[in-house]
C-alpha cells in the first residue's frame, strides 16, 4: 500500500476508511467535489457495518445525487494528516474505484458539495489530499494503456 504523508512520533492518529471513486466523462475529465476552495474525490468515510462499496454507493448519493456503476478496484493508500477542519491528526486510508455515473436518482443531500469535471492533471493540481492525487495519477495511466 502506498503511504504519504509523514507520521510522527508521540502523535495519536484516528485511522478514517474510506473510498473513493475516479469518475471518468466522455471528454476523458474527472469528477472532483469541491468544498468551499478545498477540491476531492467524490466518496468519503465507511460507516459502521458497511462495506467499502456501499458506503462509496452511499457518498456518490449524498454528494452528487447520482447512481455509480463500480469498475475496477485500482488501489490502496494512505495519508497521515492534519485536519484543520477536525482539528485533529488523521490516518486516512482510501480504496480506490474506477466507475461511472449512472442516473440521476435526486438532488445532491450534501449541498455544499459541488460536482465540477477537470482533466486528470489539472484536478492533480487542486486535490487537497496526495493520496487522492496519486489515485488520480494511476487511472488516468489506466485509461491511457
Amino acid at each position: 500500500m502506498q503511504t504519504f504523508g509523514t507520521k510522527e512520533t508521540n502523535i495519536n492518529y484516528l485511522k478514517r476508511e474510506g473510498s473513493y471513486g475516479l469518475i471518468f466523462n466522455n471528454k476523458n475529465e474527472i469528477a472532483i467535489i469541491r468544498i468551499q476552495e478545498r477540491f476531492f474525490l467524490p466518496g468519503g468515510g465507511i460507516e459502521l457495518n458497511e462495506t467499502p462499496l456501499d458506503a462509496l454507493k452511499r457518498e456518490i448519493i449524498e454528494e452528487t445525487g447520482y447512481s455509480i456503476i463500480i469498475g475496477e478496484h485500482i488501489g490502496k493508500a494512505q495519508l497521515y494528516h492534519y485536519s484543520t477542519r477536525y482539528s485533529a491528526h488523521y490516518l486516512a486510508v482510501g480504496d480506490f474505484y474506477l466507475c461511472k455515473l449512472g442516473v440521476k436518482l435526486c438532488d445532491p443531500i450534501e449541498k455544499d458539495h459541488i460536482l465540477e469535471w477537470a482533466i486528470p492533471s489539472d484536478a492533480v493540481k487542486a486535490l487537497t489530499h496526495e493520496h487522492q492525487r496519486w489515485a488520480v495519477n494511476k487511472a488516468a495511466g489506466l485509461l491511457a494503456e
